[in-house]
């Protein structure tokens, strides 16, 4: 065989023709001059003025007062903070002409509540992507450009013949953004395999920032210094950033692609998993170490091992066998009890079907990662 698989992480489907024309309309919208803050509020403002005069004329049956819910929405989106303010005096002003063309009988109660309520909230968005430091459609544009970032650092490189690896990482809840990732590399002129699985405090988009910050960092170190010293580097960083919710668990695996020797070091990750297709057993590599960000100057404790042919072994985060009615060493039980089917069924393709069987409505962020050895 001549490479390895590498991680589902990242991995996309090729895209259909229409597919493909959705995502280039995608993009050209994001790019188009029109939907510039400074384009934008005078298209935004013509259409308040134009409704306010077409209403008189074509009557409320056509165009209701609840019809400057549109622009007032779309300068939610496009507009900064004072420009959304400008936009609602223009809609009053509008509202206040049509009063004087049609009288106060023709206004209903209701829509002018929907239109001071999405006012409100149209000047609460705005100034919350003012704090943000985004406007317009680029808020979406980089927290997608985030999360594709966030999903390359985390794919497996390409191992050599008689090797394979699989990776799949599953965010809490709906959002595709979390705090659990991995970094990869071969080091070591292409003879050492070093992955580090790392849990960031917190869930979801509250701990993606983090990750992200963290997944660069870590990226970074693996090969640049000793694997006995990853870990003690990776905590100093994170002390340096003096965050308040700025601690993490990690564990990280040194692999001789050569030989199948490995050390395994812990910061108050859960154990690695090593099956020995010889006894036919799991056997936990339980490193001892302080969590990341909280004491300087810890110990991390190494626990060796060798993978021989036929050998896997598993490096996962907490959300998959820890929950709120499930203590950690029973999750770790029923994870070895689903993965003992992998042995028969084979482990490619593992990853997803450990995620979906062993936790598969979990309400944390997931991780898991299988090497193995034909």
């Amino acid at each position: 065989m001549a490479a390895a698989d590498r991680s589902r992480v990242g991995r996309s489907r090729p895209l259909s023709r229409r597919g493909l024309r959705r995502r280039t309309i995608r993009i050209a919208l994001r790019r188009s001059s029109v939907l510039e803050p400074r384009i934008a509020r005078f298209w935004l403002g013509a259409l308040i003025v134009g409704l306010g005069i077409l209403s008189p004329i074509l009557g409320v049956a056509w165009l209701p007062a609840a019809v400057f819910v549109v622009p007032l929405l779309g300068s939610a989106l496009l507009l900064p903070r004072r420009s959304v303010i400008a936009m609602v005096a223009l809609t009053l002003a509008a509202l206040g002409y049509d009063v004087g063309r049609l009288g106060m009988r023709t206004l209903r109660p209701g829509e002018l509540v929907v239109v001071g309520l999405v006012a409100v909230v149209a000047y609460q968005l705005a100034a919350t992507r003012e704090r943000l430091g985004v406007q317009g459609l680029r808020g979406e544009a980089m927290l997608v450009d985030l999360r594709d970032r966030l999903r390359r650092l985390g794919e497996l490189p390409a191992l050599p013949a008689g090797w394979h690896a699989e990776a799949s990482v599953r965010s809490a809840g709906p959002t595709s953004f979390g705090g659990d990732f991995l970094v990869a590399a071969l080091t070591g002129d292409g003879s050492r395999l070093e992955v580090v699985l790392v849990d960031v405090s917190g869930k979801g988009v509250d701990a993606a920032t983090r990750a992200l910050s963290l997944a660069g960092a870590f990226g970074g170190l693996l090969g640049a210094v000793a694997p006995d010293r990853f870990l003690s580097a990776a905590n100093a960083y994170l002390l340096r950033q003096s965050w308040p919710e700025g601690f993490a668990t990690a564990v990280h695996l040194a692999l001789d692609v050569h030989t199948g020797a490995y050390t395994v070091r812990s910061a108050g990750h859960p154990p690695a998993v090593h099956f020995r297709s010889g006894s036919g057993t799991w056997q936990l590599a339980d490193a001892a170490g302080a969590i990341l960000g909280v004491l300087p100057g810890p110990e991390f404790a190494p626990v060796h091992g060798t993978l021989e042919p036929g050998d896997a072994i598993l490096l996962y985060t907490d959300g998959l066998v820890e929950t709120p009615e499930r203590e950690i060493s029973v999750g770790i039980d029923k994870l070895l009890g689903e993965a003992e089917r992998l042995v028969t069924r084979g482990f490619r393709g593992g990853t997803e079907w450990l995620l979906e069987t062993v936790a598969p409505a979990g309400s944390d962020d997931q991780a898991l990662i299988i090497i193995w050895r034909d």
